[in-house]
């Protein structure tokens, strides 16, 4: 039998929540990966499902959020059952530990919990084969989002 994870996930419950889940994003991609602050965040935060993993102590670990309904309908081709996932983060620290993997399945419940049945997101070419691992599938052509290449991805829930 394995020992339970060091840490849980959660829907952010609060603005300290919140908080923790912009400062890992900001740890992560304007810190490590030079994504202009400015275009990190946006206005869709106020309306996403932000998801946070935590280590047991508290520390945040990672993060991501969640857009559905008319937020998520420029990502989703406008497909009301779609939402769309996004800023997924994972600290340098807790890389490795399956926290990445968790947030998604978290992120997943979530749009479950909204009756949506599928759940598109924008993947960063480098993380492909762990979207891959978790069920997505890659569709459409190679584009650059904040001077990165992505690809589109799809499950379904």
């Amino acid at each position: 039998m394995t020992a339970p994870a060091p840490y849980r996930t959660r829907v952010a419950r609060d603005a300290a929540d919140r908080e923790a889940c912009f400062a890992v994003r900001k740890e992560v991609f304007v810190a490590e990966q030079g994504v202009p602050e400015e275009i990190e965040y946006d206005d869709l935060d106020a309306v996403a499902v932000h998801v946070l993993a935590v280590h047991d102590d508290g520390t945040p670990l990672g993060t991501g959020r969640l857009l559905h309904g008319e937020a998520a309908a420029d990502r989703t081709g406008g497909d009301a059952a779609v939402g769309s996932l996004g800023r997924l983060a994972v600290t340098a620290a807790a890389r490795g530990l399956g926290v990445g993997a968790a947030l998604v399945r978290a992120l997943e419940e979530a749009a479950r919990v909204r009756g949506l049945t599928a759940m598109d997101l924008h993947a960063q070419t480098h993380a492909l084969g762990f979207y891959e691992r978790l069920g997505y599938a890659a569709y459409g052509p190679e584009f650059p989002d904040a001077g990165i290449a992505h690809r589109a991805m799809r499950r379904a829930l």
